[in-house]
């Protein structure tokens, strides 16, 4: 993932609500759906971004009243920085694990090609 792909990650307005959601307690794709009017199909879009990322993790599968079984996800992103430094981005998450994830190779900024 490059920084600019990083970037937007967290700072989708879909993604963002998800990350905020998740960071107290584990949730349901269906529950943040309705509750922040996420549409169904974009909440499971992002669920998986998020998941490949590692900055959400599926921590528990509920048995609902109905029988059926749902997942439940949880924030593994403790800080997220966006760095505009001398022209080009770098990101940086930290995880509650103590990971640190950087983008843009070994912490060297990624110069963003910009059209003229």
């Amino acid at each position: 993932m490059d920084p600019l792909e990083a970037s937007r990650l967290v700072t989708d307005e879909y993604s963002a609500k998800i990350l905020v959601a998740t960071f107290r307690r584990p949730r349901s794709a269906i529950d943040m759906s309705r509750e922040y009017g996420i549409p169904i199909a974009a909440c499971y879009r992002r669920i998986h971004a998020l998941e490949q990322a590692s900055l959400l993790r599926c921590v528990e599968r509920a048995l609902t009243q109905k029988g059926k079984r749902i997942s439940l996800y949880s924030s593994q992103l403790k800080n997220a920085y966006i760095f505009f430094e001398g022209g080009r981005l770098r990101v940086r998450f930290q995880l509650a694990s103590g990971i640190t994830k950087d983008f843009g190779g070994d912490w060297k900024a990624v110069d963003v090609d910009v059209p003229e």
